[in-house]
């Protein structure tokens, strides 16, 4: 049987932007979906006219979409996600339902402790208002250029900006940045599961608004877990790592990966 892989995608992103993974994987053997988040509109320009669809989501919400997306395929899959789609895959994982996981650029757990000042910038768009909690919000180019598009060039920047951006709900950031301070935080995943499928941690070292140290912290969350845990660095990559031009090389390590792992 044909081995499924779900993507899910972060903050500010589009579905349709795992459209060349999607392409990838299946022609590499695969059967990958690449679903929204809950009540996402179908297309960018659909995501944009209509940001209110997707305001207020929480991070279980999000979470409990994808389980259930999961809990209908035949069998379990490996889960690969980008940004706050990192910390689903790293949550659902934890829960055991996906043969293995894949948390690129990841956003911070509960217990990963650094925030550089790169990253509170790059969160500012949403976190400088406590008004924006339960709203959507948008980047503008500028702050699309700082939060993703650094380590690429303006141009291409612009590009990607204007071919996938979408408004985005502000309570998971909210969330994830309060979650050393609440004891039941949604934020936090089963790092101590030993009976878990293989994770792949994957950090681009120029990246702002998921920088390096953390992505680093977040391996160091488990160590009291037994199963395979890896980190892989891409130098001088920016958070847009998955839908610029050098997303190939980031694909191609993850299906070398999985293959090494047997499940290829």
């Amino acid at each position: 049987m044909t081995r499924p892989v779900v993507f899910i995608h972060g903050l500010w992103l589009h579905a349709t932007s795992w459209q060349p993974w999607l392409e990838l994987f299946a022609a590499s053997g695969y059967a990958p979906i690449a679903p929204g988040w809950p009540h996402e509109p179908a297309t960018v320009a659909e995501a944009r006219e209509n940001p209110d669809a997707v305001a207020n989501l929480s991070i279980d919400e999000v979470t409990e979409h994808y389980a259930g997306v999961i809990g209908g395929l035949d069998e379990p899959p490996v889960i690969i996600g980008h940004s706050f789609g990192g910390l689903f895959a790293e949550k659902l994982l934890g829960q055991g339902l996906g043969s293995a996981a894949v948390a690129i650029d990841p956003a911070q757990i509960k217990g990963v402790l650094p925030l550089p000042l790169a990253q509170l910038r790059s969160g500012f768009p949403a976190l400088g208002n406590p008004a924006n909690l339960h709203r959507s919000v948008s980047l503008t180019k500028k702050e699309f250029r700082f939060a993703f598009g650094n380590a690429v060039s303006e141009e291409e920047s612009e590009s990607l900006y204007d071919r996938w951006t979408i408004p985005s709900p502000a309570r998971p950031l909210f969330q994830a940045a309060a979650a050393n301070f609440v004891m039941h935080s949604q934020a936090k995943v089963d790092t101590a599961n030993s009976e878990r499928g293989p994770l792949l941690l994957i950090s681009g070292t120029a990246d702002h608004t998921v920088p390096d140290v953390v992505t680093r912290s977040t391996l160091k969350q488990y160590r009291d877990s037994t199963a395979v845990t890896e980190l892989k660095q891409f130098e001088g990559r920016g958070h847009s790592l998955t839908v610029d031009s050098g997303w190939r090389e980031v694909a191609e390590a993850i299906l070398a990966w999985l293959k090494a792992n047997d499940l290829g």
